[in-house]
């Protein structure tokens, strides 16, 4: 072969590394380790072992050349391993019995079956490396939504095209909408929530049923979750049925419900339209589990909420028996999304089966402290009442210990506690007789800070029975249900006009 053709050779070779590495979007690096993979492949099939074949290509890709390192020796056992050193002058004159000789190798004297395996070992480590690069391209991917177009179903799984021959999109049934119906080209959009590899590439497996899914879309459709001046709680979701999204604020001047909402209902209402009219609640995160289990069971109305274990997360919705069906929903839908919402086990209800019930004593109390207003006088306008019921209405909570103490310093309720003090009875009886004195790490200032906590914040039982005792007659007061307004007596269990059970601490 002429120096001519020789370089026209080397420069086809090089001309169809690039092609090869653009056409495949992958490097050129690797497309020079394929080819050296390649050769020593066939080397392999020729000799047996490939450990000693050096194979070196050019910068500029001109260049391929293949070396096989051998010993030189007096007499050759081994042709792959070994030259003897008459012949091995000829490569080197100065060379010695003992040292290493790179004798060149042409690969066109390699075997058909050689070259054949060369080629099958470069096609295998050619899709190896289309596949790497493809996966760090789209690892970024994954958690975002992309958009392609329907191209075939096969066992009711979609697989979508993303316009690009060795990526494709694999959306399996069991991550569908069950109300979604697809056509041949209609457009797409999904999230990535996984990659395989595939004979031709990648395959991007695809959700429209998570609800990670639809906190994508909402942030689409919200910029004020995406500047972060609202956040999503947590989404409960049954695809294709109804979905519930909690949000809050991180500004007290802005609404979550109503940003959520957009005006007139714009912004859920293009949601619902990607959800195929999939139904949508959104309502208010709230830190108080009372409050946030009230809004999580909307539409409907709860008339209370009792935590029956906190540590089980168990609690009881108790409505009236027009709102039981809206808060079990269709076939329990509404309860069970709430239930996912708030992470409680919800079960809900009717006043008159909550009436049968054992209700803890504590959220018994506290309920009856929500449903009764301080008496009014009768002249009183309903506006002044509701007035004073804010204002006069607090929640008392029962205490028994001085560490409950509102404000106590934690270090003296300690030494107290060491002491045998625990208890607030325990400490007013001893500071009365006169056995309560200073100690170590307790001064006498200590002992009368408590003392004025006690006098300002405890009403003991018997205090409280004297002050029901000098309220007055009961005729001159009068007490309102909480729920309609109606005129109401002590003995009243259920309001004859709108149905509320009642009970009286």
């Amino acid at each position: 072969m002429s120096k001519t053709a020789k370089k026209e050779e080397e420069v086809s070779m090089a001309e169809a590394i690039r092609a090869v590495a653009q056409e495949k979007g992958i490097s050129v690096d690797a497309v020079k380790q394929i080819v050296e993979d390649m050769i020593k492949a066939a080397y392999k099939s020729r000799y047996n072992t490939a450990d000693n074949c050096i194979v070196h290509v050019s910068d500029d890709l001109n260049k391929v050349e293949v070396f096989s390192r051998r010993m030189v020796v007096d007499v050759a056992y081994s042709e792959c391993n070994e030259i003897e050193l008459e012949d091995a002058v000829e490569y080197n004159p100065d060379v010695q019995i003992g040292d290493e000789i790179d004798i060149p190798v042409d690969p066109k004297n390699f075997a058909r079956t050689a070259v054949d395996t060369g080629k099958q070992r470069a096609h295998t480590r050619l899709n190896e490396s289309l596949k790497e690069s493809l996966t760090k391209e789209y690892e970024s991917k994954i958690g975002t939504i992309m958009v392609g177009t329907y191209q075939r179903e096969n066992k009711n799984n979609i697989y979508v095209d993303f316009g690009k021959s060795n990526v494709e999109g694999f959306l399996p049934y069991k991550n569908q909408s069950p109300i979604e119906i697809y056509s041949k080209n209609d457009r797409i959009r999904a999230l990535v929530t996984g990659i395989k590899p595939i004979p031709t590439g990648i395959q991007l497996v695809l959700s429209r049923s998570s609800e990670k899914f639809v906190e994508k879309i909402v942030e689409l459709e919200v910029p004020e979750i995406a500047d972060g001046t609202i956040s999503i709680y947590k989404i409960a979701r049954e695809a294709g049925k109804k979905t519930k999204i909690a949000v809050y604020s991180n500004k007290p001047d802005v609404d979550p419900v109503g940003a959520c909402v957009g005006m007139k209902g714009t912004r859920i209402q293009n949601v619902m339209t990607e959800l195929e009219g999939e139904k949508i609640d959104v309502l208010p995160y709230d830190e108080d589990p009372h409050q946030f289990i009230k809004n999580a069971l909307s539409p409907a109305e709860i008339s209370r909420v009792v935590l029956l274990d906190k540590e089980k997360k168990e609690a009881l919705a108790i409505v009236s028996e027009g709102q039981f069906s809206f808060a079990i929903g269709k076939q329990g839908q509404n309860v069970r999304l709430a239930n996912r919402l708030c992470d409680w086990i919800i079960d809900v209800k009717t006043e008159a089966q909550a009436a049968e019930m054992d209700i803890p004593v504590e959220d018994s109390w506290k309920a009856a402290q929500s449903l009764f207003s301080n008496p009014v006088p009768e002249d009183a306008s309903q506006q002044e009442v509701q007035g004073d019921e804010q204002e006069e209405n607090e929640e008392y909570e029962e205490i028994t210990t001085v560490a409950q103490l509102p404000d106590v310093d934690p270090r003296v309720a300690e030494v107290l506690k060491n002491a045998g003090i625990e208890d607030i009875e325990d400490f007013v009886a001893a500071e009365s007789d006169g056995t309560l004195k200073p100690m170590e790490g307790l001064s006498e200032e200590d002992i009368q800070a408590v003392s004025k906590i006690i006098s300002e914040y405890v009403v003991f039982e018997d205090e409280e029975e004297e002050v029901e005792e000098s309220s007055g007659e009961e005729d001159d007061v009068e007490y309102l249900c909480p729920e309609c307004g109606a005129k109401i007596s002590l003995d009243t269990r259920i309001c004859p006009n709108c149905g509320t059970e009642l009970a009286f601490e």
